[in-house]
């Protein structure tokens, strides 16, 4: 049975749906500061995971010692950052304190205004179960945020699992895009009926599974730091495949640990989901029946357009912080163009015979 947000009793859905827009908004900025963070060197700068008292900064010259000696005692400061002093520490530390807060402030912003508008009667029972469960997920996240950063205070290690990283950023993935569907659904309960839309949907939505992948791939890059080589374009060394591509046994850690065949794999995935979203979106735009499925697929043309020439720039010029971390949030605004242009088409249906 497919999901119906609201019930036919629901008089005014509006404050629930801009509710839901704002989290699914405060979500991309969550993205968006674990990437800063991971680019600017910050995620390992907070040895505790304290749900609560983390809530706040260190208040004293004390507390702060406190903290850089355990930052001290970790592999990343004796490799990379060796000497840096307190106020090195303090320059990497409230990026991250920043974005652990920002999940705080995530978890708050859905607990209470749910919590409120379910007693209102606002948010039926289907809807509300589904919140509920979004909120537990994000409070998975956090966890699995720490178990990321702990593979950080490893022996010889610098940064954080790729592995981990890749789950972390894909439950982000889940917990954004889950959000955005529910949002829009909420905001628009019936869906329109579109007459020999359906193979359009289906293409549509094996080019948004496509973007995913490519997303994940991404991680793998972040996570293994590929984009500091090959930073050339289209050719990596004078070829289009690299030499080494298969240079690890068993052959399947290439595609997660070999350097040179995960930045292959993340150019020919961004390649693929750059035609794949720049057909549907002329075809589309020439052939949309209303003015709102037109601006989406104007948008999702000029998403995939923009990240595309992003991700070389951010290449070619070996990774700069801000261009990489830009480059992470504009991926979640195409995949937002994708999923809301996808929901548009809810009520794809085939041609009368």
């Amino acid at each position: 049975m497919p999901f119906d947000p609201s019930p036919p009793s629901l008089r005014d859905r509006r404050p629930v749906a801009y509710w839901l827009f704002g989290v699914t908004a405060m979500l991309w900025v969550m993205i968006v500061l674990g990437g800063a963070t991971r680019s600017w060197g910050s995620g390992l700068s907070i040895m505790e995971w304290a749900p609560v008292s983390g809530i706040l900064p260190p208040l004293s010259h004390a507390e702060w010692e406190r903290l850089f000696a355990l930052y001290r005692q970790i592999p990343q400061y004796k490799l990379v950052n060796q000497g840096f002093g307190l106020a090195g520490f303090q320059h990497i530390f409230w990026l991250e304190w920043v974005h652990r807060l920002w999940g705080r402030l995530v978890g708050v912003a859905v607990a209470l205004p749910l919590f409120l508008f379910w007693r209102r009667g606002l948010i039926d029972r289907r809807l509300g179960r589904r919140l509920v469960v979004l909120f537990c997920l994000g409070a998975v996240q956090g966890a699995v945020g720490w178990f990321m950063v702990a593979s950080g205070f490893m022996a010889d290690s610098v940064a954080v699992s790729a592995y981990r990283l890749v789950v972390h950023l894909a439950l982000a993935l889940v917990l954004f895009g889950a959000m955005l569907w529910t949002a829009l659904s909420v905001e628009t309960r019936v869906p329109a009926v579109l007459t020999g839309w359906r193979q359009m949907r289906y293409w549509l939505i094996a080019a948004t599974g496509l973007l995913t992948l490519t997303i994940v791939a991404g991680g793998f890059v972040a996570g293994t730091k590929a984009g500091f080589t090959y930073n050339t374009f289209p050719l990596m060394d004078g070829q289009l495949v690299p030499d080494g591509y298969f240079s690890m046994t068993p052959w399947w850690r290439n595609l997660f640990e070999n350097v040179a065949a995960v930045q292959f794999d993340h150019r020919a995935l961004a390649t693929a989901t750059l035609v794949a979203f720049t057909t549907i979106g002329l075809v589309g735009l020439e052939a949309a029946p209303t003015a709102r499925l037109r601006r989406c697929f104007i948008a999702l043309s000029g998403a995939v357009l923009v990240q595309y020439a992003l991700g070389m720039t951010t290449l070619l010029l070996v990774v700069p912080p801000a261009l990489g971390t830009l480059h992470q949030g504009v991926a979640m605004i195409l995949l937002a163009c994708a999923l809301v242009t996808l929901h548009g088409l809810r009520g794809a249906r085939r041609p009368s015979l």
